[in-house]
């Protein structure tokens, strides 16, 4: 017979997976996205989408469990400063990606993106953590994973290909922010950085957009998705899983975003990776798995009994 916390942690697994599925899909409509509205413009409406989805859940969540006006506002001032901090380098990583991918296929994108999860312990590792040998192994995988997926037969790589590669930093860059924040509410600092990118990317689409909030209608679904279920309801998954899911279980689950962006490029958009992006993404999702587990099982080993962030 299974016990409550073995249940507990399969619904977790299952959460997560199921996040990292709506994520993963979310590039197919980022991809549809982009060739209807501006950059900018997607994600200040979708974020903005996003932001008003967890509002909901934080409102709910407070009812629920009859949180005080003082404890409230308290969770809400711990979260203001890291969530802005936060919301300024989501801004900058969301829209770098959604410029580039009115360039790159998703499911290149996808696995691309998915190289945040192996700078995060490096550049950890650069600012003196110790690092580990699946650290190292992850890294090299991945960028010979990254050459195969990213580089032409002459040695070059495109433009959108460049903006994602940077926008990864930008990506390990936000985690790395919200981690020296330490514990705080995480849906509130969720929500906070939503609003900051949503208000950032409006005010920044009516200066760099060709034609800000145009062609809205168009890609209403894409941006649908992207806010409510990507930004919204993916987030909210996660949270609540990584309640009760193992370190390493979580960053394993994480880790198949890329893939499940791969396969809805395929099924929805036609794309393929051929042979050699293909080897690249086994590569590419190796690394990443290689150095999530060695990082996830480094942190057990510090802190095995650490209780999870406040909600």
């Amino acid at each position: 017979m299974p016990t409550a916390r073995s249940a507990r942690r399969t619904r977790a697994n299952l959460l997560l997976l199921l996040a990292s599925a709506i994520w993963g899909f979310a590039f197919v409509a980022q991809r549809v996205g982009a060739a209807h509205v501006g950059p900018l413009t997607f994600n200040a409406v979708r974020f903005g989408l996003g932001a008003l989805v967890v509002l909901a859940v934080i409102w709910w969540r407070s009812r629920r469990v009859g949180l005080s006006r003082e404890r409230d506002r308290r969770a809400w001032a711990g979260a203001l400063v890291p969530g802005v901090a936060a919301g300024i380098a989501l801004t900058i990583a969301s829209n770098l990606q959604q410029t580039a991918m009115s360039s790159v296929p998703a499911g290149n994108a996808a696995f691309i993106t998915g190289l945040y999860m192996v700078f995060v312990p490096l550049i950890a590792a650069f600012r003196g953590h110790r690092s580990s040998g699946s650290t190292v192994l992850g890294v090299v995988s991945s960028v010979i994973g990254l050459y195969l997926i990213a580089v032409t037969d002459d040695l070059t790589i495109g433009s959108g290909e460049w903006l994602l590669i940077l926008s990864t930093l930008v990506w390990a860059g936000q985690i790395l922010v919200i981690d020296h924040y330490g514990k705080v509410s995480a849906l509130r600092l969720a929500a906070v950085q939503f609003i900051v990118c949503s208000v950032l990317s409006g005010l920044g689409a009516l200066v760099i957009d060709p034609a800000p909030f145009t062609g809205i209608d168009q890609a209403i679904i894409p941006i649908l998705y992207g806010g409510i279920l990507s930004v919204g309801i993916a987030f909210t998954l996660q949270v609540v899983g990584q309640r009760d899911a193992l370190a390493t279980h979580a960053s394993l689950i994480m880790a198949m975003e890329s893939v499940f962006g791969a396969i809805g490029g395929a099924v929805l958009l036609g794309e393929s990776l051929g042979l050699r992006g293909f080897i690249g993404a086994i590569l590419m999702v190796g690394g990443i798995v290689i150095s999530q587990w060695g990082l996830a099982r480094q942190s057990a080993a510090i802190a095995p009994d650490r209780e999870p962030v406040a909600t």
